[in-house]
């Protein structure tokens, strides 16, 4: 498994701080006991782990960025390790999503993949302050790349462009948080969601913005909203879609992570949830359910440069 912090912000539209949120959450990740219950012993359980060196970038323009995350993580995505992305804003997704298309589990066809996407907000915009690469557009930029399917939760801020793509196009499927979490009927309705998890088949890939979880967990993140999942929901899911038995959960990244002042529960919540992940895999290898599908590549990986995004905008 790798690690890979990408300290990427500029489009930020609220509270600031996801270029330290990578580092914050690492640091805190100290502080976390390593015992996965699920799998009765410490981690790594086995796993051989590797944090890279933080990405970084000179380019000019945003979409030069774009591509400079994806030629950092294609090294990674081959289908021989695990790559786990910490972030940095949520337009990391859609440079991830694109160096994905290197894993033997897709071979170049993002139609073959679900995201399964935890989320505030349901990032469908065309658009925010006039660019279609911001952190609320993630969500419509992965569909606009191919993937097959978007399940979304935990939803609970959106515009009505967003509420009609959601109803129109048949790839998505959203379980709003005024749902999930209502006093009554709430947990008919998260039994629906972890049921759709259960039934995934073939690869997916788990993204996690803090600002999913209810904003007293994460007040720190830049968007943070009342309402969300709690710390236990976080984890049904993450073990949800990672046991589903037909599903291979080939990448994860969490992200809108920030450094919170006065108190490490921000960081220390990110480095929970990328710990369960960690264990989650772990057991996922252990039952068969994810084994190396690429040639190990020796030595350091340099990046592999593709300009799937400022190639884009000249289109």
């Amino acid at each position: 498994m790798v690690v890979l912090p990408l300290p990427y912000e500029l489009t930020t539209s609220y509270g600031q701080g996801t270029a330290d949120g990578p580092i914050a959450c690492l640091e805190a990740s100290a502080q976390v006991e390593l015992h996965e219950v699920l799998l009765g012993e410490d981690l790594p359980a086995g796993l051989r782990f590797r944090t890279e060196t933080p990405w970084s970038s000179e380019a000019g323009s945003l979409l030069e960025q774009l591509d400079d995350i994806e030629a950092f993580l294609r090294p990674w995505c081959g289908g021989d390790v695990f790559p786990l992305s910490l972030g940095g804003e949520h337009g990391i997704l859609p440079p991830m999503l694109a160096a994905l298309r290197d894993h033997p589990a897709l071979e170049g066809d993002l139609n073959r993949l679900t995201v399964v996407h935890i989320d505030a907000h349901a990032d469908l915009r065309s658009e925010l302050d006039g660019e279609p690469y911001s952190h609320a557009c993630a969500a419509a930029r992965a569909l606009d790349l191919g993937i097959g399917r978007l399940l979304q939760v935990g939803v609970r801020a959106h515009s009505v462009e967003e509420q009609k793509r959601i109803d129109d196009d048949e790839r998505i499927t959203t379980w709003f948080a005024r749902d999930v979490m209502a006093p009554s009927g709430g947990e008919a309705a998260w039994a629906s969601f972890l049921d759709a998890l259960h039934a995934l088949e073939g690869p997916i890939h788990l993204t996690f913005d803090l600002d999913g979880l209810d904003g007293t967990l994460v007040p720190a993140t830049g968007t943070p909203v009342p309402g969300g999942l709690t710390f236990w929901h976080a984890i049904q899911a993450i073990e949800g879609v990672f046991a589903a038995p037909n599903a291979t959960v080939i990448s994860a990244d969490v992200n809108e992570i920030a450094r919170q002042v006065g108190s490490p529960l921000t960081q220390f919540t990110a480095a929970m949830l990328a710990t369960k992940i960690v264990g989650a895999h772990a057991l996922a290898r252990r039952e068969g359910r994810w084994s190396a599908v690429g040639d190990a590549q020796q030595g350091r990986r340099v990046p592999l440069p593709r300009r799937t995004f400022s190639t884009m905008g000249n289109d």
